[in-house]
């Protein structure tokens, strides 16, 4: 499924200059652990089928507020192959983001994201013009979105609310950790 989707590149990108001690202090500092792989490959199989659902309600909301869909436009027109390639990849990140190990391959994927949302990669995928930056302001602030909006996901396939709250817990600091690593091009030299 990975090999069609337009633009997937995971394993087969440049090394991020996060190191595996970085991350780890990073996941220790959102006390993320070994409960919260098991929790998140749980999420992985609660979310496999609803992907779609999920990647619609983001899209709505993306689609819903002109400042968003902004990111994905050229002139004001947005550019439908573009959400469309964006979207796929966006459905695979979310099966990553649960399954995938937090490994050094996994690093330098999120470095890769990171290029692509600054001016350094952003259209380049895509080989689109669009405006040239996603602002660092929506990155961080799309946290919540992604996160409040999984949780009735995670509540679909009949686990205790206990489970749903652990599940939703992993997911939260996994999307912290991400978003975290996705800023790295936007901050001075020596201040990440």
């Amino acid at each position: 499924m990975t090999e069609q989707i337009k633009g997937y590149a995971y394993g087969q990108v440049g090394q991020s200059p996060v190191s595996i001690a970085d991350l780890d202090l990073l996941k220790k500092t959102v006390l993320f652990g070994e409960e919260d792989e098991k929790n998140l490959r749980l999420a992985g199989e609660v979310l496999k089928d609803q992907t779609n659902e999920v990647l619609d309600l983001w899209y709505g909301f993306v689609g819903g507020n002109e400042h968003l869909v902004h990111y994905f436009t050229k002139n004001g027109q947005p550019n439908m192959d573009y959400l469309t390639a964006v979207r796929a990849r966006f459905g695979q990140w979310i099966m990553d983001l649960c399954n995938k190990p937090y490994d050094q391959i996994w690093l330098n994927y999120q470095y890769e994201i990171a290029l692509r949302h600054h001016s350094i990669k952003k259209n380049k995928t895509d080989d689109v013009d669009t405006v040239p930056i996603i602002h660092y302001r929506y990155m961080v602030a799309f946290i919540f979105p992604i996160t409040a909006t999984i949780k009735g996901f995670l509540a679909k396939k009949g686990h205790d609310t206990e489970t749903v709250e652990a599940m939703y817990s992993a997911w939260f600091k996994a999307v912290t950790l991400t978003v975290i690593l996705w800023t790295y091009p936007y901050i001075n030299k020596n201040e990440f």
